[in-house]
C-alpha cells in the first residue's frame, strides 16, 4: 500500500508542472498568420526584406530601410542602423486577437509598461551614434530630454572617438 501511494504521488508531482501550466492563448510569429501593420503581409520569422527579425526583436540594415526606404529618409540613407527593443516596445506576440504584434500590452499606452529602444548607428565617415529611449515610469513624469510625448531618452552617444554628448544616470529601466 505504501509504495502505491509513493508511486501516485511521484506521479501526480511530475505530471502537475504540466496539468498547472496556463495554456498561452497568445499568437506568435511561429504560428505563420500575424501580418505587418501596415499590409496583410505574412511576418516571416527570422529577418524580412527589410531588415527587421520581430521575432527576435532586433533590426538590423539600412536607416531608410527601417522606414521602407522612405522619401523624407534618402538624406540618410548610406547610413547602417541597428535596433534592439524589448517586448513592451513591440512584442512578438498577439496577445489581444487583432492580427497584430502587440505594444505595450496590458497599458493603455507606452507609459508605464517599461518599454525601451536602442539604435545604433554608423555613418559612411566612420561616425558614431548610440540611443537609449525609454518610456515613462509614470504620467506627468519629467525628464530631462523628452521624445514622442511618453518616451525619455536615457543615454545618447556621438562621435568617431566615442565622445558622450548627453548621458543622465539610469540606463536601466528609467
Amino acid at each position: 500500500m505504501v509504495k502505491r501511494i509513493f508511486v501516485l504521488t511521484t506521479f501526480l508531482l511530475l505530471l502537475a508542472p504540466f496539468a498547472l501550466a496556463k495554456k498561452d492563448s497568445c499568437t506568435s510569429i511561429k504560428d505563420g498568420v500575424l501580418t505587418y501593420s501596415d499590409s496583410d503581409d505574412l511576418i516571416p520569422l527570422g529577418f524580412d526584406v527589410w531588415g527587421y527579425n520581430y521575432q527576435s526583436h532586433l533590426f538590423k540594415g539600412g536607416y531608410c530601410d527601417a522606414y521602407h526606404d522612405a522619401e523624407w529618409c534618402q538624406e540618410w540613407r548610406d547610413t547602417e542602423l541597428m535596433m534592439k527593443w524589448n517586448d513592451a516596445w513591440l512584442s512578438n506576440k498577439d496577445c489581444d486577437g487583432d492580427g497584430l504584434l502587440d505594444r505595450h500590452f496590458g497599458y493603455d499606452s507606452y507609459v508605464g509598461s517599461g518599454a525601451w529602444l536602442t539604435n545604433h548607428m554608423w555613418e559612411p565617415d566612420g561616425s558614431y551614434y548610440f540611443v537609449k529611449i525609454v518610456a515613462k515610469p509614470f504620467q506627468g513624469y519629467e525628464c530631462e530630454q523628452e521624445i514622442w510625448g511618453s518616451f525619455c531618452v536615457m543615454q545618447e552617444v556621438y562621435g568617431g572617438e566615442g565622445a558622450t554628448i548627453y548621458e543622465t544616470p539610469g540606463f536601466g529601466k528609467y
